[in-house]
């Protein structure tokens, strides 16, 4: 019966082994509390970043979302089962910028390249071939893309809108080299931001603002009845 264990815990290693060098049990970090939507004319996707694995990258995204620089931009490129890329700030808006929206936009961030698979919902940096060129470009990923891992900079991924990427899968395409476009434009048209943390905080204030007025009610009715 001892025997029987050891092969079996054994069996079981070897297996959780295998799992991990395919990938199927891989790491995912810590999302942080911030989420950012864009309002797209197909419908909203929301997502959340990863500080711990690419803060520099987080903070550069998250600095063009507060400005308002993804405002009128559009994914300029949907390939199914592959990547929805948002186009570049600098070029990709309808809308003029101003200084220090355009200031933000042409900075480019260390490639901070992780552990992190690629697989369905996580966002990926655009990049050239210089692996420091990322800038205001990046991909939502539609499946999973092991060919990217080490390469390219995660830094989030797709928190709500799932759906939403799904009929952007649906879209008449065309391709234009090595990019596969789709035919009509599909603008983002305003971005918003929120904190999880302080949704949570107004809610259990909330609550018990109304514990307390509750209580307020019981000790009242106690005092009168107590002390007519």
């Amino acid at each position: 019966m001892c025997l029987y264990k050891r092969v079996s815990i054994f069996i079981a290693y070897i297996t959780l082994l295998c799992l991990v060098s395919k990938g199927i049990y891989a790491f995912e970090p810590e999302l942080g509390s911030t989420r950012v939507v864009f309002q797209t004319n197909y419908g909203d996707i929301e997502f959340g970043f990863y500080p711990s694995v690419a803060p520099k990258t987080v903070e550069h995204i998250f600095k063009l979302v507060r400005l308002g620089g993804y405002n009128t931009n559009h994914f300029f490129r949907v390939d199914k089962g592959f990547v929805a890329q948002v186009a570049d700030v600098d070029g990709g808006r309808t809308a003029p910028m101003n200084e220090e929206q355009r200031a933000e936009a042409r900075k480019t961030v260390v490639g901070e390249f992780s552990e992190v698979k690629h697989v369905r919902g996580i966002l990926s940096m655009g990049r050239y071939d210089d692996p420091d060129s990322g800038s205001s470009s990046f991909s939502m990923l539609l499946g999973d893309a092991p060919h990217l891992d080490g390469k390219y900079a995660i830094f989030g991924k797709v928190t709500k809108g799932d759906e939403t990427l799904g009929k952007l899968e649906q879209l008449p395409t065309k391709r234009e080299g090595i990019f596969v476009m789709p035919t009509e434009r599909i603008t983002i048209h305003s971005t918003y931001y929120y904190d999880t943390k302080t949704e949570t905080c107004e809610e259990e204030r909330s609550l018990l603002k109304r514990r307390l007025s509750a209580a307020s009610v019981e000790i009242e009715r106690q005092r009168m009845k107590c002390f007519p």
